[in-house]
Formats: C-alpha cells, structure tokens, sequence
C-alpha cells in the first residue's frame, strides 16, 4: 500500500491537472462519446497509478465508462463529497470511512484501491510491505512500543490511521496509549524534530521513512501492517443513494479497476513509473520503498477486523453494524 505523505499531495494534484483538469483522460463529458461519466474523487497517492492505468489502456471504456477524477484534500473531505453526490466514487482508507458510518452516513464499498497483500505472500522484512513506520532517533533508549508511555510521538493528524495503528502497537506490547504524548507534525516536520530529538518517536510515510533511514534513525515498528494485517485498505467508495441510481455503472467501474490492479500487481515497473508520474516523487525513491499492493476484491472480514480494532481502542463508542450490503455485489 503507497500512502505517499500530505506533502507530497500538490504535487499529485498538478500532476493530475496535467492530465485534463478535472478529468484524466478525457477532456470532459463532451469526450465521452456516449459513455455514463462518473466523477472520482483521489487523494493524489502513487496507488493512484491503477486507475490511470485503467483510464489509459481503455478498461473504462470497454465497460462503456468515462471517468473523471478530481484531487480532494483528505478522505473524510471525499467522503463528504460522496455522501452528497458531488462526486459518484472517493478513495477512502476504511478507518475514515466507519469513522463517517459511525456518525450515520451512508457509504457503500465499490472495490479496493489499494492494501496489503496476503500474509503468506509477504517477505519476513515488514519494511518491504509496509510505507508507514514509527520511528525513534538513533541512539534512544527506548526498545519497544510500551516504553512510548509518558513520552512525545509525532503524528499526522489526531484520531487518525497514524494515531490508530500506533496506539495499537503500544497496547499489543503491554502499554497504555492514552498515556502517550501525541503530537501533530506534518512528516516532513517530524523528520526534522526526530533529528533533533525533539520528539522521542515518530510516525513517518514514504519517502521520508528512507530518508529516516539513512540518518541512522531506527524502526520501531511497521504500524500499518500490523494493524491492517493483510487485503484491502484503501477502497473505492460511494454514497448509498449513488448506489442506488448508479449501480450498473458503479459495477462496471469495480470490474474496469480490478483488471487495472491485477495489471499493476503484475508489471510493477510499469505501475511504479505511472506513480512516479502521477506524484512526482522520483522513480528511483518510489522503487527504493515499500511495494505497492492492488487488492482485486475486498472481503468483509478485512473491514470487521478494522471495525473491531477502532472500538476495543476506543476510537468508535461501538462496532459499526457491517454486513454483505456494505460491499457492491457481495454474494
């Protein structure tokens, strides 16, 4: 799973904007040529490259489709725009999406846009699948998750997916995340006082997990993974009244996606070269991180065990109700 950093965002939306402004790969509905538009919404992230690639090699269009895509500042900002109908689609990672269902908004899961891989099929290196990591400076004393007690850990942003798999790293090693300092850092900011030693630990994304490397700074651990465990993460999602009214086109989008990131899965320099393009973050930074992964389904005991995970930390009240409904064309 590529989740490149919030800094890194403009530069993913210009390099969208490159691509027909508020369309990739067409020039707006008048380019369609008779086909259903749907509007959707990124984040401008390298797992983007798989739906670029479905736009450039015509998977779209063979479902009679046209999609335009548009960067949007967060995922709760997409959903929110989902939820209204502004857009038909939005990348939403699934800790953002139940936080929005817990607080009653109707949301459907289209496909999976991005994840991790099947545990036996990841190398014993976390580092390798992983592109979030919880850092601490070279030379701390600290050795383990628990001893974050009582100490500053940076963050992107409060009750987030980097506060979330952290605090589970703390609890899972024996200590009590509501006992730690958190701290609201951008990464490139956190590198800086992770220098410093400003803070005592920090949670980081790729490229700046590398560059926290090369500085002698230590993995802690590789939060993402260990919480996420394997399969879908980052999903395609829509609101339940564009279901409604969108459900053949929004099938025909999970079919067209799901040829892209089984393309992707399996011409990962090609894929890697898209996501240098779309980011501009360069190639050889992009090949040096932790390989992306394209789910080409999303099982429901993957979002439950999230699900669970938010409720037992505390960050829902309770366990959002799932069932089959909640993913477009579950059997």
């Amino acid at each position: 799973m590529k989740k490149l950093s919030v800094a890194l965002a403009a530069a993913a939306a210009l390099a969208l904007a490159g691509c027909g402004g508020s369309s990739a790969g067409s020039s707006g509905p008048e380019a369609s040529g008779g086909a259903a538009t749907l509007k959707v919404g990124t984040i401008g992230i390298g797992s983007d490259a798989a739906l670029k690639l479905a736009i450039d090699k015509g998977y779209f269009k063979e479902e009679g489709l046209n999609v335009e895509t548009s960067v949007v500042a967060n995922p709760p900002a997409g959903v929110a725009a989902a939820q209204s109908g502004q857009l038909d689609l939005t990348y939403s990672p699934s800790i953002p999406m139940l936080n929005a269902m817990s607080q009653n908004v109707p949301l459907k899961i289209v496909a999976a846009a991005d994840g991790y891989a099947p545990k036996d099929q990841q190398p014993e290196d976390l580092a390798q699948v992983d592109d979030t990591g919880l850092f601490i400076p070279n030379g701390s004393s600290i050795t383990s998750p628990k001893d974050l007690e009582g100490k500053s850990v940076s963050v992107p942003a409060r009750k987030a997916q980097m506060e979330v798999t952290v605090a589970k790293a703390v609890k899972d090693a024996g200590g009590d995340p509501a006992k730690v300092n958190w701290m609201v850092l951008d990464p490139a900011s956190a590198l800086q006082s992770l220098d410093s030693q400003r803070v005592d630990a920090a949670t980081l994304i790729a490229p700046f997990t590398s560059q926290a490397e090369s500085k002698g700074h230590e993995r802690l651990a590789s939060p993402g993974v260990e919480f996420f465990q394997e399969g879908a993460v980052g999903l395609w999602v829509a609101g339940a009244r564009t279901v409604d009214s969108k459900q053949d086109q929004l099938a025909a989008f999970a079919r067209a996606i799901y040829k892209a990131n089984d393309y992707a899965n399996k011409h990962k320099d090609e894929a890697q070269k898209v996501s240098a393009q779309l980011t501009g973050v360069p190639l050889a930074t992009i090949q040096k991180g932790a390989e992306t992964y394209w789910p080409t389904e999303v099982k429901l005991e993957e979002i439950q065990r999230v699900n669970q995970q938010l409720a037992e930390l505390g960050f829902l009240a309770k366990e959002v109700p799932v069932d089959d409904s909640l993913v477009l064309g579950a059997k």
